[in-house]
């Protein structure tokens, strides 16, 4: 957040209070994101995974975070409302992260039970 902050004091917002805008102050073009993706790629990761598949494309860290997101346990109804998709899209995407969660959920539901006094 500071580094942010210090950005945003340094330089203001774009149009429409965009963080970043191109140098006439509109949208970013897709090839400048690519070009500045690929640039901080080599200065993030260590030398030996650059050439590797890891954080490919700006898109990976989406979607990184959503699988975070799932693996933690966070439901899929409050992930899809987080990043702006349906719980199902989040489902049928997702699904490897979600699976195996059933057991865990289980002894949630049979633990509130338990506590409600209806075990059986």
């Amino acid at each position: 957040m500071a580094i942010l902050r210090a950005h945003l004091e340094a330089f203001g917002t774009a149009k429409e209070g965009r963080v970043f805008g191109n140098e006439r102050g509109g949208v970013v073009g897709s090839s400048t994101y690519w070009w500045v993706w690929e640039e901080a790629r080599e200065y993030a990761l260590p030398p030996e995974r650059v050439d590797s598949p890891l954080a490919g494309r700006p898109y990976d860290l989406r979607q990184a975070c959503i699988t975070r997101w799932l693996n933690a346990g966070v439901p899929i109804a409050e992930v899809a409302r987080r990043v702006g998709n349906s719980p199902e899209v989040i489902h049928r995407r997702y699904h490897g992260c979600i699976d195996g969660h059933e057991e865990a959920a289980n002894a949630k539901i049979a633990k509130a039970l338990a506590e409600d006094g209806d075990a059986s």
